[in-house]
This record gives C-alpha cells, structure tokens and sequence, in this order.
C-alpha cells in the first residue's frame, strides 16, 4: 500500500469512527435512529429460538402454549426478549440457525443454544445439560454463515429466492450483534460443589474467553454489540425448592441465596470492565454493556406491584416434597399417567418452569432495557450503533 493509499486508509477510518461517535442529526439535531437490517444473537437458553430443538429433541408442549400455541423451539410458555427486540425494530423473529426446515435468514440468525456456555465443557448434555455448542462454536458458526451466504447470494440471480432468504453482504456490519450467555458457566460451578475460591478464579478466563469471541466477530466485520450481563441465578426457583431450614444470612432480603448472586455480580464487574476494555481495543465498534440483573432483580423483587404471583410460584412444573415434577413430563401416581400441564394464566407468573421466565416476564424485562434505562452508555437500543 502506498504512502497516498495509507493516508486515506486512515482518513476514513478517523471518519467512520468520529461518526459512530457523535451521531447522526435530522433537521432538529436529533440523533437518527438506528436502521438494523438484520440481529444476530448468541446465547444459552434464555435466547435460543430453536437450535436445540431442531439438533435434539424437540421442546415438547406445553412450551409454546401462550403466543404460539403449539411447542416453537424455545422454553416458555411464548416469546423470550430477543423476540421482543426483533419486534421492537419491526423485524421477523430469529430463524434458528441450526434449523433446516422453513428457515430464513433475510434478517439475520440465532446461533444461541440452551445450556450453551462461555468456555468448552467435558460434560455431556445427557448428563448435565451442556450445550455441546459453547460461544466460540457459535461465532465459528456466524463465520461460516456469513461466507456461504455471501457466497450464494452473489452467485444468484437477482430475482432469485436465495436472495430473497440470505442477508445482503452489506448488510453484515450493518446488524445487531445480541450476546447473552455465562449463566450456565456459574451454575456448572454450583453443580459440581465447586469452592467459591475455585469459582471466583475461574471467572477471568470465561472474561477471556468471551473477549476473544467479541473480538472475532468484530474481525468478521460486526460493529454494533448489545451485551447482557448474567441474571440473578440465586434467586431461581429450581434452587430456592432445594433450600430447607437455610442459616441466617443464607438468603439476601427476597429470598435468593445471596452467594450465587454475589457471584453473579462479580462475574458482570468483571464483563463490564472487559466491555470497556473492549471499547478501546476495538475502534470502530459501539458496545452496550446491558444490566440484566438489575432488571431482572427489580422484577423480582416488585413481582406483586407490578400485577405478577411472587417469584416461587412457577407456572409450569412443581416441587413439592422432595419431589420433582418437571414441566411437560409425564409422572406416575396410584398406577396412572398425569401429565404435568402448565397453570392458568402464564401471564401472571414470572417464572415458568422454575428456571426460565415466561412471557409477560420477559417483556417486562424488554421494555425496561430497550429504553437504555439499565445500559452502559444509557442510551437506548435504538442508538446502540453510535460510538457515545
């Protein structure tokens, strides 16, 4: 490259960058909106919109039972809260990408699988759950995506339906980039009995890791992230049925076990600092830090203000006694067959099976973020793509 070509290399740079930074005005000076043609979200369960089902065994009813009607890839009775963002910017809802039936990508791919972790596990997922698709496979995945859709697409006739089902290659770093996983990280800690000194230590190299994942999309040419920092995971009700005769301080002021969610608060200190650490590696890219705890604490915590049952009475599924009866499963009592049907009215629940949230929860949870109100930078979602 020559000495002219390298000074306008680096022109344009400095441009896009002093861009993303102030904004884009309209004629009142206001900052434009962000126009995403397509989302790409990686994550566990809490995201994934089908890949798991689709690579496994399919979620059985009556997931679904709420805006589906029928079992739809996801665990919950409806819509999870990338759903409820890919509405928000009017967009269809994620086709998972492990899907191969009646997928289409047009506006972007789920890459995100239930129990997907940050860092690669030895476990099994017939035993513990592990997804065998942690966040590095899922970026792999993204890549592989992106060159053979760019691929096809310029390939194809412009009126073809390969078109039509693939993104435009400009489109790519034009797109949201969601991540939201780590949660199955910590929870692998508290299953296996690890010490919280082992955990506590363990928590840099997820950092790392997941460093390492944003910074090979970024290389990919993704530039706008909206990154969720991990929830409660102490006050989930599948733990708090375990939990008898607990000792004092055990359990914080609602109910939760306040060292799992102390622990999850050290893990989202240290992914907020590794974002910010991000923001000056990473030049040309706008990454929103997201306070999901927060937002999912407060829910919690004002369950009956704001018109849900409180956080243990799940909807679907129950534990009684030592007893686990889990939410589609069929249990055996006096020699019959009961299936165990999900409550009334799902709506009034913020937990569904004791683990994920249902759907009312997770648009509580949708509008509370999307305004920018629990972000870092607190701007809302609508401008995630500037440099602030």
């Amino acid at each position: 490259m020559g000495i002219a070509n390298s000074a306008r290399f680096l022109f344009v740079s400095f441009l896009v960058t002093w861009v993303l930074s102030l904004g884009v005005e309209d004629v009142n000076g206001d900052v434009v909106p962000c126009k995403y043609p397509a989302i790409f979200n990686f994550g566990d369960s809490n995201s994934d919109t089908g890949s798991m089902s689709a690579a496994f065994y399919p979620r059985p009813a009556p997931n679904g039972v709420t805006f589906f009607h029928s079992p739809a890839g996801r665990v919950g009775d409806g819509r999870l809260i990338v759903d409820f963002i890919a509405k928000y910017f009017k967009l269809p809802y994620l086709s998972p990408y492990l899907d191969s039936f009646g997928t289409k990508f047009r506006h972007g791919a789920n890459f995100a699988t239930g129990g997907a972790t940050i860092r690669r596990s030895n476990d099994s997922l017939f035993i513990s759950g592990i997804s065998p698709f942690p966040l590095e496979i899922q970026t792999v995945q993204y890549s592989n995506f992106k060159n053979r859709t760019t691929k096809l697409y310029s390939q194809a006739k412009r009126s073809s339906d390969i078109r039509k089902n693939y993104p435009r290659p400009e489109d790519f770093s034009k797109s949201l980039f969601i991540v939201d996983i780590g949660q199955n990280d910590l929870a692998a800690g508290f299953r296996t009995m690890m010490t919280n000194e082992k955990l506590l230590a363990e928590i840099p190299d997820m950092m790392n890791l997941f460093s390492l994942g944003i910074q090979f999309l970024y290389q990919q040419g993704a530039r706008t992230f909206w990154i969720h920092n991990t929830g409660p995971i102490g006050c989930l009700p599948s733990t708090l049925f375990d939990i008898q005769n607990p000792a004092p301080g055990f359990l914080d002021g609602i109910g939760c076990i306040k060292y799992q969610n102390d622990m999850a608060k050290e893990f989202n200190r240290q992914l907020k600092r590794k974002v910010s650490e991000l923001r000056a590696q990473l030049p040309l890219a706008a990454l929103t830090y997201v306070d999901m705890y927060a937002a999912k604490y407060s829910l919690i915590s004002n369950a009956k203000k704001l018109g849900f049952y409180e956080n243990l009475n799940i909807c679907c599924g129950s534990f009684k006694d030592g007893v686990r009866k889990y939410c589609g499963n069929n249990f055996l009592k006096n020699g019959t067959q009961f299936f165990v049907d999900p409550c009334k009215d799902p709506s009034m629940h913020i937990s569904w099976d004791g683990i994920h949230y249902t759907e009312a929860a997770n648009r509580w949870i949708t509008n509370q973020i999307i305004k920018g109100s629990f972000s870092d930078p607190k701007f809302p979602i609508s401008k995630a793509c500037y440099r602030h």
